[in-house]
């Protein structure tokens, strides 16, 4: 038997992790759009709790070190960064809540909160990074989805750094009203102890009747990927 080797170009066998960069905002300015945005959601999957979008468009000049996948960086790192944006770009944040959701469904509540968060920019943006595979309908521009749009672009990191830490804020909050669940540990998500205190005491308010387990009408519910972590 002949000893396996190792291929001699193995950078063309392995994945390249991707690093978001302003190449997609370059070439829409390119094409005539600018100023750019990116646009994310945070909380697609969580149990309880909303689904919060945020748009961004980044000063050129002053775009913050580090940007990245919300899902890349600490907590700690997450809260730097987030400062540094607002500080230095225009930012617009909404959200939609349980009760939204379980009226319509998590994809159409995810994207109601993104238009409303691109369209609420002090600055209108002539053209949208999204993150995933849809451009949110009701838009004054044109737009772009972007697979893995949160490490590819950093407008669309930016906007997920920013929605994450503002919905992990708004979970944390909710615990002081709500402490029987935990919300301040797992913001929302399926974890043992969320479950556990569901089993103990019962939803509240914020839970999201229409996910699987809470929803009992014998129907699916939520998706599988709808209950993927952000």
């Amino acid at each position: 038997m002949k000893p396996r080797t190792s291929p001699d170009s193995p950078l063309l066998f392995e994945e390249v992790p991707l690093v978001p960069d302003f190449k997609l905002e370059l070439k829409a300015r390119k094409a005539g759009h600018w100023p750019v945005a990116g646009a994310d959601e945070a909380g697609r999957g969580p149990l309880a709790g909303p689904v919060v979008a945020a748009a961004v468009i980044l000063d050129p000049r002053r775009i913050p070190d580090g940007l990245n996948d919300s899902k890349q960086l600490s907590a700690q790192r997450r809260e730097e960064l987030f400062a540094q944006i607002l500080a230095t770009a225009t930012v617009s944040i909404a959200s939609s809540s349980s009760t939204h959701i379980d009226l319509t469904d998590i994809r159409k509540a995810s994207l109601d909160a993104m238009r409303r968060a691109i369209c609420g920019l002090a600055i209108p943006a002539s053209y949208v990074l999204t993150d995933g595979l849809d451009v949110p309908p009701g838009l004054a521009c044109p737009g772009q989805a972007v697979v893995k749009g949160d490490a590819r672009s950093v407008s669309i990191a930016a906007a997920s750094i920013v929605a994450k830490v503002t919905r992990d804020r708004m979970m944390a909050r909710a615990d002081a009203v709500f402490p029987d669940y935990g919300f301040a540990a797992h913001v929302g998500y399926g974890t043992a102890q969320h479950r556990a205190g569901i089993e103990r005491h019962g939803p509240c308010s914020l839970h999201r009747m229409s996910f699987r387990p809470l929803r009992k009408d014998g129907t699916e519910g939520a998706t599988m990927d709808e209950l993927l972590e952000d």
